[in-house]
């Protein structure tokens, strides 16, 4: 199967795999690490517009990128069209991103409860005026990420008012906001969307392993595949899936090994990118040694320790070991 390139806009990519946003997952080290396996687009965590303008430290540190993370993409998230828009002019021109996403898909309580994410689905004529209003301040490529929603007609009718309003692509997650990680990502919904729109759709929910992303690809024609949580802790994924996907063979590849290296590549990223204190380590730690064979014995060490530097030296030995 071949990669297809794929236009947003102006921009086109060499491939169609993409980093989703993850909050708490998608800095700037972790998205250097992912691209070097074979990305296309990355994107920054979602950034809260609000918290943007009010000049908040570590809303500021998320868009941060490199000339090595190109193209990539910022997404915000917010409920004041008036801030939305005031946000994305800000990160056009300090960040230049290739790509402006707008979260409409996120499911947590405390997005939804203040208005922002998957909520602002109930309200098709806010959505309007927000994917408007961003594609007539701005010139960079405005998306949107969604859910599926109850009815599949209303599924449609947001896509086709995303569409209409200037989008250049859409994300659709195959969950409804309610499910939030839970039962299985709904391919038939995804590729309702694909079949009624004209511009790029990305499918996303439950692609992690090769299998499940040529299955993706093949039944929803769509135009690209996110990847989300199973890359948490396995940046390598991107590396199996683009291989299979051109071949039609699995990379081989010792996953202990593999692991605990890109581990090591993240905290040196992390180290080079100034990132290390403003990350929480701990968390990643346990992403990265999941599975592994003497993953329970590290993540109870880790458990034990009391700041970054401790878990950054017992994951250096720790590799050191396996070296």
């Amino acid at each position: 199967m071949k990669l297809n390139k794929l236009k947003i806009g102006q921009l086109e990519t060499s491939g169609n795999l993409f980093l989703a946003p993850m909050a708490g997952v998608t800095n700037l080290a972790f998205r250097l690490l992912c691209r070097q396996h074979g990305a296309d687009i990355t994107y920054t965590e979602m950034i809260n517009s609000d918290a943007l303008l009010s000049k908040n430290r570590k809303s500021f540190l998320k868009g941060l990128s490199s000339p090595y993370d190109r193209p990539f993409g910022v997404q915000l998230v917010g409920s004041s069209t008036e801030k939305l828009r005031e946000a994305a002019i800000f990160v056009e021109s300090e960040y230049r991103p290739e790509v402006i996403d707008i979260n409409m898909g996120c499911p947590v309580q405390c997005i939804i409860g203040a208005g922002c994410g998957s909520a602002l689905l109930k309200f098709p004529k806010l959505v309007s005026e927000i994917v408007s209003e961003l594609t007539y301040a701005l010139k960079t490529p405005v998306t949107v990420k969604i859910r599926i929603l109850e009815r599949d007609e209303k599924t449609l009718e947001i896509a086709q008012l995303i569409e209409n309003a200037g989008a250049l692509a859409i994300t659709v997650h195959g969950r409804e906001a309610k499910q939030m990680y839970s039962g299985s990502s709904d391919l038939v919904a995804i590729r309702a969307v694909k079949r009624e729109l004209s511009i790029p759709v990305i499918a996303n929910g439950d692609i992690k392993d090769e299998e499940s992303a040529e299955n993706t690809i093949e039944f929803t024609g769509c135009d690209g595949l996110m990847i989300g949580r199973a890359a948490m802790g396995n940046p390598f994924i991107f590396r199996r899936i683009r291989y299979y996907l051109e071949t039609g063979q699995k990379l081989e590849l010792d996953r202990q090994a593999r692991q605990l290296e890109d581990f090591k590549s993240y905290i040196t990223l992390l180290e080079e990118h100034n990132l290390l204190s403003s990350q929480n380590l701990r968390m990643h730690a346990h992403w990265f040694t999941k599975g592994l064979h003497s993953s329970r014995k590290i993540r109870e060490k880790i458990n034990g320790l009391k700041d970054e530097k401790a878990i950054f030296d017992l994951v250096r030995s720790s590799c050191k070991e396996k070296d």
